[in-house]
């Protein structure tokens, strides 16, 4: 009965694991096929729906080397401003996180309530705000921009106090003791003890950055410093519908988020588990 139960709890898993990949793996091996064969074979159910019968590299050529949209440049602008901003949100949200969980000063609850309620407010709403702050900054078709109105994260504030508020108030106390300041205590025992929920949030914030797509669309003008999501758009509308070359670019930019992951979802599971956070 063990067995049993065991082998269709396996099965599902399974099932359910190529379901969510199928979408990735056609388009891996879709941007493998000439464009006269992309919908050639999708009406109906057969192995040539998935495997390409003519396997060809030129739609990576084609977008790599195209000379209107410099493909590996839009890859470096959004590694800069990703990376950038990463970094960025994990200092500054680390920082207040630790303050609201260990620190004891006057109306922190208030405050606190006060940056919750900022996540029910949709980030539709902030665009025109956010954009005239740009404005009047003179920051609009520039990476600060990209980079300062992100660096802030109300979410990541929330998810480090969840961990930060589990580590014993014992320890910190017994640093206290021995003499260790509070910016000595936050870089020596919490930020050590918080590497799963640091990586956790670091994840969330690179790949959020890294496919952002309506806010580069509406503060940069200027081709050399576009983001890759926006320079996929903008690809798709000057090459038609060759959408080989479409999926060819859609796998260039996901390459690098999946070999992220890959490496890091060790952390990323131990930190979503350990932080409180359910669903």
């Amino acid at each position: 009965m063990k067995i049993t139960l065991l082998t269709v709890k396996y099965t599902a898993m399974v099932l359910i694991a190529l379901i969510c990949l199928f979408p990735v793996i056609w388009m891996i091996l879709g941007s493998l096929r000439p464009y006269q064969e992309l919908f050639k074979y999708a009406s109906g159910l057969n192995i040539h729906m998935l495997i390409p019968v003519d396997f060809t590299f030129s739609n990576y050529g084609k977008v790599i080397f195209n000379e209107t949209n410099p493909f590996f440049r839009y890859i470096g602008n959004t590694l800069f401003v990703a990376a950038t901003v990463t970094v960025a949100v994990l200092i500054i949200n680390a920082m207040a996180a630790f303050a609201f969980a260990k620190l004891r000063f006057r109306g922190k609850n208030l405050v606190f309530i006060l940056f919750m309620s900022a996540m029910v407010i949709p980030g539709e709403v902030t665009l025109v705000p956010n954009y005239l702050t740009m404005h009047y900054l003179n920051w609009l078709n520039s990476y600060e921009a990209l980079i300062i109105p992100s660096m802030l994260s109300v979410f990541g504030i929330f998810l480090l106090r969840q961990f930060f508020a589990d580590i014993p108030n014992e320890i910190m106390e017994a640093a206290r003791i021995d003499g260790a300041s509070i910016p000595r205590a936050f870089m020596s025992i919490v930020l050590p003890a918080a590497v799963p929920a640091l990586v956790t949030l670091g994840l969330m914030t690179f790949l959020g950055n890294w496919d952002s797509y309506l806010w580069p669309l509406i503060v940069i003008n200027d081709n050399a410093k576009q983001m890759i999501q926006v320079a996929i758009a903008s690809f798709s509308s000057t090459e038609g519908t060759d959408w080989s070359k479409i999926l060819a670019a859609s796998t260039i930019s996901t390459l690098p988020i999946l070999i992220l992951f890959l490496f890091l979802q060790r952390y990323y599971i131990q930190g979503i588990a350990m932080s409180g956070i359910k669903g």
